[in-house]
């Protein structure tokens, strides 16, 4: 491997792609070599995190060009220390930190500072979470409640370098996204072991209580909790458990099309990189029960450090109003309803390092040979992605409508509403109207023997309006026509009809 220059980074290494198949893989363990204790493991990520941001503050700010994304740096961090690396109290170890200059990039996307990265990282001890999941990965969370830290596999970390031009792309066309947000992958190699950790975005903040916690894919075989993680004090339920406990989770309709859009779009995104296997992590908390008395609540997200973090900032709405701001009492929670109960909705799609390569295939068409192919979770991405959002739009989560008799009273009220109002404008021009044809039915009184000795073969105009039931269809035609807003006062189609009228009764005759 090539150094650096010495004006740039001493001591610290990069390598290119073609040594990716290297990238991540431990020494193997001699018999001198003690295997480190997992607080040992614990502080050696903090420091070498903490090393290799602080070393990257003297690069200078550009552009980020599609070499960066390969770039993997390395550097060895004695116990004793060295003319740039500090001394510490655990045992040797190698720090490879993969695309710094990207990783730096995604950071600063999300409005992440340096120091504060550095200070939600290196400075408390870091919190170990159990994992509910069938993989072996350690979940760390940094004690402000701002990020987890998880091991992943060399195939797993593998897989994400090559996803990042990607992924990069994606984020700066949508930075709300529920994909989970990388802000670092780092590679800790110390006593002969070899542990590759990637450090994320917290989807479930402790200050609030999770009344109940949901990994959900979409399929139904072995898509049920253990019994071991029912005993444990806040298990993580799954799709099985999802539709026995609740009947779905209800949204107003703008909510509901804005979280329904942006899983759409994440799920797209995840089928054009050939991924499968994701879930969505679902924590459910109850306001009615007991709140968090601010007393015990914690410091954690105090001041938000990130960027459309919370649920509610990563579903995209419609309206462009001000950014959303996580309160106190919801930290960025989506409301929601279930039954008579008020819920708040914490949610972010996870695990989706697994693509459909060779093994996922045989172990899919195992699968299907066994129990039905549809109903695994192992399943090509295309079919994945839509059982998923089908499940999760129909089964998951759905939208509150409104009642419908409050909507008929509103149409009721504003047509009543609109016909009176047009009654008002016509009422003075109807008044007028009435004051002509009296005017005229006396003319016409006044000249019926004239009109009937010069053209005694036509019936005279008097016999129409002298009789009381013509002059009642006449008012009630001047009257249907003037409550119409839609026709004309003078209509040409009535003075029409009239003339025909009058025409065939001269044939007749």
């Amino acid at each position: 491997m090539a150094e650096l220059p010495s004006d740039q980074v001493p001591s610290v290494q990069k390598t290119s792609t073609a040594s990716a198949e290297s990238i991540g893989r431990g020494t193997k363990p001699s018999k001198d070599h003690k295997k480190p204790t997992a607080a040992a493991l614990k502080g050696a990520i903090q420091l070498g995190i903490g090393y290799a941001v602080g070393n990257l503050s003297s690069k200078p700010d550009r552009d980020v060009l599609m070499q960066d994304f390969s770039v993997v740096e390395s550097v060895f961090l004695p116990s004793e220390g060295s003319n740039l690396t500090p001394a510490h109290h655990y045992p040797d170890f190698r720090l490879k930190t993969y695309a710094p200059l990207a990783f730096r990039y995604f950071r600063e996307l999300f409005g992440i500072k340096p120091d504060d990265y550095l200070y939600s990282i290196c400075n408390e001890p870091l919190i170990e979470l159990c994992n509910p999941g069938a993989s072996s990965s350690w979940f760390y969370l940094t004690s402000d409640d701002e990020f987890i830290i998880k091991t992943v596999q060399h195939k797993e970390a593998e897989f994400l370098q090559k996803l990042l031009p990607g992924y990069y792309m994606n984020l700066n066309q949508n930075p709300r996204t529920l994909l989970p947000k990388f802000y670092g992958l780092y590679c800790i190699q110390c006593g002969g072991v070899t542990v590759r950790v990637v450090v994320m975005n917290n989807v479930l903040p402790r200050a609030i209580n999770m009344h109940y916690k949901y990994d959900l894919k979409g399929s139904s075989y072995k898509r049920r909790a253990s019994r071991k993680e029912r005993l444990k004090s806040s298990p993580t339920f799954k799709d099985l458990d999802f539709q026995e406990m609740h009947e779905g989770l209800h949204f107003d309709p703008d909510t509901y099309s804005a979280l329904m859009k942006t899983l759409q779009r994440d799920c797209r995104v995840l089928e054009s990189f050939k991924i499968m296997d994701y879930s969505l992590l679902l924590g459910i908390h109850i306001s009615d029960r007991k709140p968090l008395s601010r007393e015990n609540r914690c410091d954690s997200r105090r001041g938000q450090k990130v960027l459309y973090s919370t649920a509610l900032e990563s579903i995209q709405g419609n309206t462009k109003g001000p950014e959303p701001v996580a309160d106190d009492d919801t930290l960025g929670g989506i409301p929601a309803k279930h039954k008579d109960e008020n819920l708040l909705i914490f949610l972010g799609i996870i695990d989706i390092l697994q693509s459909y390569r060779f093994i996922k295939k045989v172990e899919h068409s195992w699968k299907a040979l066994v129990h039905d192919g549809d109903t695994v979770s192992v399943h090509r991405p295309s079919f994945y992605a839509d059982r998923f959002l089908k499940f999760m739009g129909s089964t998951v989560f759905k939208k509150i409508h409104p009642l419908r008799g409050a909507s008929s009273k509103r149409k009721r009220s504003s047509l009543y509403a609109g016909k009176s109002a047009s009654q008002e404008i016509l009422s003075p021009q109807r008044e007028e109207r009435k004051e002509e044809k009296k005017a005229q039915s006396m003319d016409n009184l006044d000249g019926t023997m004239y009109s009937s000795s010069r053209q005694p073969d036509l019936l005279p105009r008097v016999s129409f309006k002298s009789t009381g039931d013509s002059e009642e269809y006449l008012e009630n035609s001047e009257e249907r026509r003037a409550s119409s807003s839609t026709i004309a006062l003078d209509d040409p189609l009535l003075s029409l009809s009239r003339s025909q009228s009058e025409s065939e009764l001269d044939v007749y005759l």
